[in-house]
Parts: C-alpha cells; structure tokens; sequence
C-alpha cells in the first residue's frame, strides 16, 4: 500500500561553524533524530558531498554543507540520489528553512510553490529543482520564523540573520523547533496520505487498471524522468 519515503533537507551555512538564525533550518533537523528516533547523524557522501546524514526506514534527515545562497545544486543531487534509492511515486521532499517575515518561533508548512521572498537558499534551490518534472512526488517547505529588525536595510539583515544567538534563541532552536518540525511532518504525512488513497479511490472508480498499478506497485510502474537543472526556470 502506502509506503511513504521522506527526504528532509536543512538550509543554512555550513553547520559546524555558523551557529546564527540564518541556520535555524540545521538547528530544528539537528534536534529531529530524537523525536523520530531515527540514528544520530554522521558525516557520509550523498548528493556527491560530504554531509551530515541521519536515515532510517521512513525519513532521510541531511544537513546541506554548502553556504546558504548557493543551496540548490546540492539539493539537486541529494534528490536525485534519493530518486535513485527510492520510487518517486512515493517521495516527499521537503526543505527545513529559516523565515523571516514569520515571527521568531513560528513553524510553518510553506507550499513549494510559495515565492521564495527574499530568501536566497530556496531561490536557489528552485532554479536548479524543477518540481514539474516530478507530478508523482511531493514536494513541500517548513519555514523556522526568526522575525526580522526593524530596518530593511540589506547590510542590517545580514548582520540581523548572521548574529550570534541569545540564549534564548537558542534554547528555542535547539529543543523546541524539533518537535514542532515532527508536528509537522506528522500533518504533511496524513495529507500526503490521503491525497494518495482518493487517487486510488478514483482509479478504482472510473476502472483504470494501469494507474491502480501504478499506485500499488510504482517500483515497477515509475517511468524514468531526468531532472531539470535549467537555471533560472521559473516553477509554478
């Protein structure tokens, strides 16, 4: 039936060094091995780089090590490693980031095809992963509010998401942001979930033999796809 594989990328600058709200995706999936009881992480090759990874039966947890603003190639070949791995029919991906324009604290489901607003790591993400070369996969944002200063002014929100963290904040990120991350997933898998049985539902309805098939057996009904990597193309 319903056998769901989970890829969960964190977004920041590279963790071991930049402790800063800029990572708070890396602090939130950092903390997500203890409430999904998945392995601690450990540094291992995927997406054809070193990284941190933690995998079990159902989640892929992974800590991208590249600098923020330059996300999206690594993405782009951690997905298509998972793809490699795993059916497409039944993979979500989903991006852990920080947001800005969320009040610090807030944890958020963000649909993929959200505008980035101003955020450089999911632009880039999405100039190089086309999700529209991917209908049997799903793709979805959680978002780390971190709030924003007062001024607009590029160099202060630099400063802003690059500062070292208040113990409070930090308490936050490191202890609270993971659960509420798992509260999340738990409600994307029932959607997921669900989304899936009505597709069955309706194939089994109006008599479609081959997409009953496919969604009972996709290791045998996936058809191949190559993944889009033309910069600057626009998802709807």
């Amino acid at each position: 039936m319903y056998d769901a594989r989970y890829l969960i990328i964190s977004l920041g600058n590279p963790f071991a060094k930049y402790k800063s709200l800029h990572s708070a995706g890396h602090f939130a999936i950092n903390g997500l091995p203890r409430v999904l009881n998945l392995p601690a992480f450990r540094e291992v090759k995927y997406g054809k780089q070193r990284c941190q990874v933690s995998e079990g039966d159902k989640y892929t947890l992974i800590q991208s090590p590249t600098f923020m603003n330059v996300s999206g190639p690594f993405v782009l070949q951690a997905f298509k490693e998972a793809c490699e791995r795993h059916t497409r029919r039944t993979l979500g991906l989903l991006v852990v980031h920080d947001e800005m324009t969320r009040d610090f604290g807030a944890v958020r489901i963000e649909p993929w095809t959200r505008s980035s607003r101003g955020h450089n790591g999911m632009k880039s993400v999405k100039e190089y992963l086309n999700s529209e070369s991917y209908p049997d996969v799903e793709f979805a944002r959680i978002s780390i509010g971190i709030g924003r200063p007062r001024s607009k002014k590029p160099q202060d929100v630099a400063d802003y998401v690059l500062a070292d963290l208040s113990q409070q904040q930090r308490d936050f990120l490191e202890n609270d942001a993971p659960a509420q991350v798992g509260v999340r997933l738990s409600e994307l898998a029932y959607h997921w979930e669900n989304k899936w049985l009505r597709r069955l539902q309706r194939a089994v309805m109006f008599e479609k033999p081959s997409v009953v098939k496919a969604l009972l057996n996709p290791s045998t009904a996936a058809t191949t796809q190559s993944a889009t990597t033309s910069k600057g193309t626009t998802t709807k």
